[in-house]
């Protein structure tokens, strides 16, 4: 998964902080999104992040999630005109 991608939330993942229902149980099953950043470094260092990808679905609502929760829906192609 790179960052760009569209992807859909494939496993049942209860979150608490959706705008629409704040401090109520939501599923994101089946949500769609965009894959905003792959977290694998914080101010220089390595770290391992237990959920290292973070999607920004519709409005202000992001998600950090797994690899294993997540299925890529449509894959942006690295530019190949890059300098």
């Amino acid at each position: 998964m790179n960052i760009g991608d569209r992807v859909r939330v494939r496993t049942s993942v209860i979150v608490y902080h959706h705008p629409e229902y704040r401090n109520q149980p939501f599923d994101i099953k089946g949500m769609e999104g965009e894959l905003k950043a792959v977290i694998r470094d914080w101010n220089g260092r390595p770290i391992s992040a237990n959920f290292p990808f973070q999607v920004q679905f519709s409005g202000k609502f992001r998600a950090h999630l797994q690899a294993d929760e997540l299925e890529v829906i449509e894959s942006i192609a690295p530019s190949e005109t890059a300098a």
